[in-house]
């Protein structure tokens, strides 16, 4: 599968990314080998290979709630460039 510069131009727009002339050619290029790779995949004989929906076995590290020490204010505000003694001030993002 060969990917075309519109295809990779049109994700840009899609995310938001403006890439230059250069960057364009370059990362056409690196998607167009990414994808070579992954269509590699479809040669490899599965067969007799049995299905798996994950691949890794994992178990949750459950520990009971212990209560301990923690941070005093003073120590964490000390840090910060700006406080009002009580809390962290930072700059307002949202209107």
């Amino acid at each position: 599968m060969k990917i075309t510069r519109e295809e990779v131009e049109h994700v840009a727009r899609l995310a938001r990314l403006e890439l230059g002339p250069d960057e364009m050619e370059r990362i056409t290029g690196q998607l167009d080998t990414l994808l070579s790779y992954v269509a590699k995949l479809d040669e490899v004989d599965t067969t007799g290979v049995a299905v798996t929906t994950c691949t890794g076995v994992a178990s949750n590290g459950f520990r009971e709630d212990v209560v301990t020490p923690s941070l005093l204010r003073e120590s964490a505000l000390a840090g910060a460039p700006q406080h009002n003694g009580e809390f962290f001030v930072v700059p307002r993002i949202l209107t």
